[in-house]
């Protein structure tokens, strides 16, 4: 049904009933009637526009937006350097490029989304900025620092993308984007090591980055078990839990800025001794003392462990540092080079047979089953399949990659700082010395899909995509000062995708299927070829990364992993190799749950739950419907999430992991009578097809009906 908005936009100005009309329009939409959604939002669009007027002096339109850029600079909104950088003829041309009608692409949940969590709002919460004046300032500050004579080409572009919904900013980006607070990274890893000093420095390190609006992933694989020697003290160490308790309370309590709690994923070996009380930390039953209930959890497994699994064999747990202590090496800092060899499993059958070192032995499958029990409570442990990631670490001649993050998409290189020494200077200043690690920062966007792919804008998009990452890189003020030089030493981007399932049903493809799987491979293998295309031609143009010497990109490596064959590819791999490439890691594909909802499309590579369902979360519930739904997409949409056979998910999302050279925020939707056989196989297909990492395993609280896949 199409509905027509100028009687309801009239009743709506004539009586200011808003509120009442938008929601009549809600009430109206059913999966026959989903274009309803799109009259609430023209009515709410009315509002926010009449707001916005009145704040900012009963302006007609979208008013004068160097006006508004003077006003909240002054109000210490804006930051200051979009006056400082761009002068008021560049403004004022900006200005003119805005269109408004853009703003009718929204969908009444994305606007909403949009106008509560990112429009520009002074102190007292009163809305400023419009819709596309924040994706023009988003695309001035990331361009701020460009050549002048390119720059205002590179702000149109930017506006272009983001106002068409072609792509999306990372959350933090598109909240902090020419603001004066916050940073525009959306994750973070930290790397903590056996030390009193490092436990605690990491504490604050994660406080101060929460407080600033990032999600943390922690590898705590380095620390002591309970029970463990402390200068030569048996049994004094009372392991992990107590320090993640720790981290459990800062997630609480520095929350991200006063938008939500902190976000903390915690991760450790599947092989240290305080594996089975890790997995016991989010269960509902137990010893609260032994529990941490914010926190995230995540397991680090190499091959040989699911080898295990599979066979039914034993596995050995160990303290950390007694390997260190007896052995001289460390066993978290291996991983095994091919599949079925490697130095992982050469030195953990060491461990195993040294009579020097004390172990527990335990069938491995009992360690997969409580995995498996904490996930259908809790959706956690995430999933890190140590090796494979290793094995495509694109940088493996500057370090290690531990684990991933707190949404599973990240994997770069890591190691611990190294506090050096603390001395008095000038009588009355204390000064302490680091050694800076690898403080892993993630900076995102997304490609949409379902708008792009159609609309053949792949190559204009990538282009000006990666030029926006790039620039985040630059401009972002991060607070931990061993982040900002990670950050600099990989340049680390992460080009994502979202509107999976809306692609797939606006090209008729089903979701089980063979056309699928291969649509997902060819599709990815142009996206990855695009960035890696782009990312080089900015090296020329600025630079390669700082660690580029050695890299997997320098020897061309990389692309004789991927079986990248043919002319363009072998003329990229050329290029790349000369002219080398400005990042150290491109691609990774985030879950983007509230960006693909102000685009108005699916999210990440997930399907969606129902054609017609109610987002909810903790301030609203919104009647919403998959996108563009009709009589031709339905049938796509038609299946749950968890009736989809989960062992097709997988395979596609092999088929693409094969072109992300980091990972993918990768869900299991399972009914949670789901046998745990079934579970177990799922687990098994994911790391036997050589997925990087696995996500939240999502569980109904009901029966679902005629789910045939997960009775097999």
């Amino acid at each position: 049904m199409k509905v027509d908005t100028a009687i309801l936009l009239e009743k709506a100005q004539q009586n200011d009933s808003h509120e009442s009309l938008i929601k009549a329009a809600l009430e109206q939409m059913d999966e026959a009637n989903p274009d309803w959604t799109f009259a609430a939002s023209r009515i709410y669009l009315d509002q926010i526009y009449r707001e916005a007027a009145e704040n900012r002096g009963n302006m007609s339109g979208y008013g004068d937006f160097h006006h508004l850029i003077e006003t909240l600079t002054d109000k210490g909104i804006y930051s200051d350097l979009l006056l400082q950088k761009y002068t008021k003829e560049e403004i004022d041309f900006f200005s003119e490029y805005i269109q408004p009608d853009r703003d009718h692409l929204f969908n009444y949940l994305g606007l909403y989304t949009l106008a509560t969590r990112y429009l520009a709002r002074d102190h007292d919460k009163k809305v400023y900025e419009l819709p596309q004046e924040r994706w023009m300032v988003i695309a001035m500050y990331l361009m701020q620092d460009e050549e002048p004579a390119q720059r205002t080409e590179y702000v149109m572009e930017a506006y272009w993308a983001l106002s068409n919904l072609y792509m999306t900013v990372a959350t933090p980006t598109m909240t902090n984007a020419g603001k004066t607070h916050g940073q525009l990274s959306s994750c973070f890893i930290d790397t903590v090591d056996d030390s009193l000093q490092s436990i605690y420095d990491s504490n604050t390190d994660i406080a101060k980055l929460s407080k600033n609006g990032g999600g943390i992933g922690v590898y705590m694989g380095k620390i002591r078990s309970r029970g463990s020697s402390i200068k030569g003290f048996k049994n004094m160490s009372s392991g992990v839990v107590p320090w993640i308790k720790q981290l459990n309370n800062t997630a609480v309590n520095v929350d991200q800025l006063g938008t939500r709690k902190g976000a903390i994923a915690i991760y450790l070996d599947v092989w240290h001794r305080d594996i089975e009380a890790f997995l016991d930390l989010k269960l509902n039953n137990g010893d609260d003392r032994l529990r941490a209930h914010d926190i995230f959890t995540g397991v680090c497994l190499p091959d040989l462990f699911m080898e295990q699994v599979e066979k039914r064999g034993d596995w050995h747990l160990f303290d950390p540092h007694e390997v260190r202590q007896v052995m001289g090496f460390s066993l978290e800092d291996f991983y095994d080079e091919e599949a079925g060899t490697g130095s992982f499993r050469e030195r953990y059958l060491e461990c195993a047979a040294s009579p020097l070192l004390t172990k527990r032995t335990v069938p491995a499958i009992e360690i997969m089953k409580r995995i498996m029990k904490s996930q259908l409570e809790s959706g956690t442990p995430f999933m890190f399949y140590r090796d494979e990631v290793n094995r495509h670490n694109t940088n493996a001649h500057k370090g290690m990659i531990y684990c991933s993050n707190l949404c599973t998409e990240i994997t770069q290189n890591q190691s611990p700082t190294e506090f050096l020494e603390e001395y008095v200077e000038a009588e009355d200043t204390i000064v302490q010395k680091y050694k800076s690690g690898d403080y892993v920062v993630c900076n995102l966007s997304s490609i949409n899909l379902g708008r792009a792919v159609p609309d053949g804008v792949l190559e204009r998009l990538i282009r000006i995509q990666v030029r926006m990452l790039d620039n985040v890189i630059d401009i972002n003020t991060l607070p931990i000062k061993q982040a900002r030089l990670t950050n600099q030493k990989y340049r680390a981007i992460g080009l994502g995708t979202f509107g999976w399932h809306h692609l797939l049903a606006k090209k008729g493809v089903h979701w089980e299927t063979d056309e699928a799987v291969s649509f997902a491979d060819k599709l990815y293998e142009k996206i990855a070829y695009l960035t890696i295309q782009n990312s080089m031609e900015l090296s020329k143009e600025k630079g390669s990364y700082p660690a580029f010497a050695g890299s997997k990109w320098e020897s061309g490596t990389y692309f004789s992993e991927k079986n990248y064959i043919g002319k363009a590819w072998d003329e990229l791999k050329a290029g790349v190799t000369e002219h080398g490439i400005r990042n150290g890691y491109l691609m990774a594909v985030a879950p983007n749950s509230s960006t693909s909802m102000i685009a108005g499309s699916t999210a990440s590579i997930d399907p969606v739950f129902k054609p017609f369902y109610f987002e909810e979360k903790k301030d609203f519930k919104i009647a919403a419907a998959a996108p563009e739904l009709d009589y031709r997409t339905y049938d796509i949409y038609r299946k749950s999430a968890y009736i989809l056979d989960q062992r097709w998910s997988i395979r596609q999302n092999a088929a693409r992991q094969k072109h992300v050279d980091q990972s993918i925020s990768f869900n299991f939707y399972v009914p949670n009578t789901i046998k745990a056989s079934v579970l177990l196989d799922l687990h098994l297909q994911a790391w036997k097809e050589g997925l990087k990492t696995t996500y939240y395993v999502r569980s109904t609280s009901n029966d679902v009906e005629e789910c045939e896949w997960c009775e097999s």
